[in-house]
């Protein structure tokens, strides 16, 4: 779960973070009344959105001269106009993609005088079962060109949870971002502040880009974004409050709902797997195909009837999907009891686009019987290439 900067920096605040002082804006009113209190002289308006890249994205339909989501100005009147040109506007940055967000609330921030952007994130490494830190002198830049053009200006260390920070992660902190004297003791301070935070709220993503140095020698988180995992959440209700609807696909609200993974894509070909590394595959081969995927769907391997019903509905509420591949591995999961729900789904929703359906493992067969007694026109494949070949096959000849 994904949430807005402001709430990122009023959680980190809770373990003695250093943050610019700032508050959250709905309308205008409330951007005049924030900028009222700071009191000046400069102030930063800062769309909130779930993306990166504000700064350097654009508005619809202000034109390309127009500023971005994250603007800096130098009174209350300013703060007010340029609150009433960002709010209910759509903000496009590259990651957004083309559709962009639109832009519901604002963070009004006081000014900083900035020395130096530095870059700091904490994130789980799999790998290692630890929690990775990834420095870089060059903050403020997005974080893949940096590793794309300069991989000598990242650095990255793992802290053992069972001993948390010791001195030494400081140091090595403080010597990446090339920190000394009272900078580094603040460097190795506010690491123990982030890693605490990090596993207190079962944090799966902090980033911070950038942290800054001030020009009179203090360390300030300037941006935070901060993501959960979402497995952890039940016992965080504290920060289940904080999720934004408003920001996440409607088709993934219901995904879940339902316990489903899913995430919606672009393309035309809806997907329904069981089990993520067999989804991700799924995709890779109608990509390989010619077609694109709409969708990412995980019905789990204890996927039930209901289950794939509700997935199924899901699938179909996409007016980009064009036709259907489900591709199914019964392993705890039992073919016959997803493809009643797969025919269940279909009667109560309707078949407006092909459909084509691969079966294999636990009781394949019989949920194969199932299929072709229901009367539906269900296109049947024998593996996962030939399922890929025939959806896209069939979504090209109904076009």
């Amino acid at each position: 779960m994904n949430i807005h900067e402001h709430q990122a920096k009023a959680v980190l605040s809770e373990f003695g973070v250093a943050v610019p002082r700032g508050y959250p804006a709905f309308s205008v009113e409330e951007a005049v009344q924030a900028a009222e209190k700071l009191g000046g002289p400069v102030f930063v308006v800062k769309s909130q959105i779930h993306a990166g890249g504000r700064g350097k994205g654009r508005f619809e339909g202000l034109g390309p001269d127009a500023k971005g989501g994250v603007r800096v100005v130098k009174s209350v009147e300013e703060v007010g106009t340029n609150a009433a040109e960002m709010l209910g506007r759509v903000l496009v940055t590259h990651q957004t993609g083309p559709k962009g967000k639109q832009v519901n609330r604002l963070y009004i921030e006081e000014g900083a005088a900035i020395a130096r952007e530095l870059y700091l994130s904490l994130l789980v490494d799999r790998e290692t079962s630890r929690v990775s830190v990834v420095a870089s002198t060059e903050g403020g830049m997005d974080i893949e060109e940096v590793a794309h053009s300069t991989p000598e200006k990242i650095a990255t260390f793992s802290i053992d949870p069972a001993t948390g920070v010791w001195p030494h992660h400081g140091l090595s902190l403080a010597t990446t971002l090339g920190l000394k004297g009272d900078l580094a003791k603040q460097a190795s301070k506010l690491l123990g502040q982030l890693y605490a935070a990090f596993v207190a709220k079962d944090m799966a993503m902090l980033e911070v880009n950038p942290l800054i140095v001030t020009a009179d020698d203090q360390l300030r988180v300037l941006d935070a974004k901060v993501s959960f995992d979402d497995n952890a959440l039940f016992r965080h209700p504290e920060i289940r409050t904080l999720r934004d609807e408003s920001e996440e696909d409607p088709k993934e609200i219901e995904a879940s709902k339902h316990d489903l993974s899913y995430i919606a894509l672009d393309g035309e070909i809806g997907c329904m797997v069981n089990g993520a590394g067999l989804a991700m595959a799924t995709m890779d081969i109608i990509k390989l195909y010619g077609a694109e995927p709409a969708n990412f769907l995980d019905v789990g391997g204890g996927a039930t009837r209901e289950k794939v019903t509700a997935a199924f509905k899901i699938i179909m509420a996409d007016p980009n999907v064009k036709g259907i591949l489900v591709n199914i591995f019964g392993g705890i999961a039992r073919c016959d009891l997803l493809a009643e729900g797969i025919v269940a789904a279909v009667k109560e929703v309707g078949l407006v686009v092909p459909l084509v359906v691969r079966l294999e493992g636990t009781n394949a067969e019989l949920g194969k019987q199932i299929i072709r007694d229901s009367g539906l026109n269900v296109i049947p494949a024998n593996d996962l290439a030939d399922g890929a070949e025939k959806i896209v096959k069939a979504v090209r000849e109904a076009a």
